[in-house]
């Protein structure tokens, strides 16, 4: 087991691409960041940070390869305060139909689809973001404020109820849950200037990290 001195976030290299974009937002902020694929840090964490871009199932596959599928579902379960970024959102769902069918972690019941017919696609670039739950991660946020979006697919939760924002972009789909300890959303707060950083910074207050000294 890794012992921290100080409250760790882990950011989850799963092979996927833009760690290095969160990790340089997490330490411009002032926080502790490591990014790693060892389940053993993962688990040791204080947070943790799913983030991504790319295809549901080469996710899926590299989660399967490093032996994380079962800790993040664990961290989760335990109540780990946890934020999952675009494909870092789509993976937390029961499945994706991007390539057929992934098995994705489950952890949100829904399915993830593809953006509708005579929509360009990828959704890209600035669009808005409108609260649906008051929750600590839009501290100091307005409403309906511009957040930076690449991506083609979007998600479906089964229960309304954890669906805390919503994009319009030929039809209105959940760009952000929320649900206990955990949070993610569709857009990058990496590639979303200052509000984006205060997006970090409220996940990291409220998972209790402290800045460094």
């Amino acid at each position: 087991m890794v012992l921290y001195s100080v409250p760790m976030i882990a950011i989850v290299d799963y092979g996927a691409g833009n760690l290095r974009s969160v990790a340089k937002a997490i330490e411009r902020l002032g926080y502790p960041a490591r990014v790693t694929e060892q389940p053993e840090d993962i688990v040791a964490a204080d947070a943790v940070i799913l983030p991504g871009v790319g295809a549901a199932g080469d996710a899926m596959a590299g989660l399967r390869r490093l032996g994380l599928v079962g800790p993040l579902r664990q961290i989760i379960a335990g109540g780990k305060p946890f934020l999952g970024v675009c494909l870092g959102l789509q993976v937390l769902l029961t499945g994706s139909e991007e390539g057929g069918w992934q098995d994705c972690l489950n952890v949100i019941p829904g399915v993830v689809r593809r953006l509708p017919p005579g929509l360009k696609v990828p959704h890209m670039g600035w669009n808005q973001v409108q609260q649906r739950l008051a929750h600590p991660i839009f501290a100091g946020i307005p409403d309906k404020a511009n957040f930076y979006f690449v991506h083609s697919y979007a998600v479906h939760p089964e229960r309304d109820a954890v669906i805390a924002g919503e994009t319009e972009y030929g039809v209105r789909f959940c760009s952000a849950i929320a649900r206990d300890n955990l949070v993610a959303t569709q857009f990058h707060p990496e590639k979303s200037g200052d509000l984006g950083l205060k997006m970090f910074d409220n996940f990291c207050r409220w998972a209790g990290v402290k800045r460094i000294e």
